[in-house]
């Protein structure tokens, strides 16, 4: 077996319903652009709320690895 090296980028998804959905939109999206992604880690969890404190979006910051490919 070859040896790998994976790169590790770090993401923030957001979501009006949930951490989870917030988590899933960056991965979500970076398999869009990325291939061989193979972990996803949440890293923080926080909250972007209006003036009153009303929740107006759950955000996920999320570090994402994958294959590295370059020379």
């Amino acid at each position: 077996m070859a040896d790998s090296v994976y790169k590790v980028i770090e993401l923030i998804g957001t979501s009006k319903e949930s951490w989870e959905k917030a988590a899933a939109a960056a991965v979500g999206r970076a398999s869009k652009s990325l291939r061989d992604l193979r972990v996803a880690e949440v890293v923080q969890l926080d909250l972007a709320m209006d003036a009153k404190g009303k929740v107006e979006a759950y955000r996920a910051k999320i570090k994402v690895s994958f294959k590295f490919e370059g020379s």
